[in-house]
């Protein structure tokens, strides 16, 4: 019998870890610190709706932004070959702080998602930019699919994130 508490023990600590409920680890500490770099700390994973971390500053804590996965925030959303995996921050004023580009299986994601130029290109946006490809969003002639999409989650998943978060409760916006 004393077996069976354990196991049971360790099956609730084995699935609080799956849920993320746990403090974030140092690679995803980077991973934060990159999209949100003003923040001195970060919450543990939220579930949401929508799922997310909360970006502090100061001393005591402020809360000065979130930070999202695209692909939990906008599931649906495809490029050319899946989905495309980014961490976005967003601060309390509606501007994306970073996106990060972390997994995608994209044909032509070399020269359209990958380089530091796609992700650098969002910094400082307003989510209530368009976020239209060729004209705020430079384009990718043969990844067009590709560079539609990530900007679609990244908009649409930022927006998704203050209409939750930062807009005030029950003025139906």
């Amino acid at each position: 019998m004393r077996n069976v508490g354990l196991v049971l023990l360790t099956l609730i600590l084995m699935l609080s870890f799956a849920a993320g409920q746990t403090a974030p680890d140092s690679s995803l500490q980077a991973q934060l610190r990159r999209v949100f770099p003003t923040a001195t700390s970060f919450s543990e994973k939220q579930p949401g709706p929508p799922p997310h971390y909360v970006a502090y500053t100061g001393n005591p804590r402020q809360i000065a932004g979130y930070v999202f996965w695209t692909t939990e925030v906008e599931p649906l959303e495809r490029g050319y070959d899946g989905p495309i995996k980014m961490l976005v921050g967003l601060d309390t004023n509606a501007k994306i702080t970073g996106v990060l580009v972390t997994e995608h299986h994209e044909p032509y994601g070399y020269f359209s998602v990958e380089p530091p130029e796609f992700a650098v290109q969002f910094k400082g946006k307003d989510i209530r930019d368009p976020f239209k490809v060729g004209s705020d969003v430079n384009a990718v002639s043969r990844a067009s699919i590709t560079i539609n999409s990530s900007s679609r989650a990244i908009r649409n998943g930022a927006r998704r994130i203050a209409r939750a978060f930062l807009t005030p409760q029950g003025s139906g916006k």
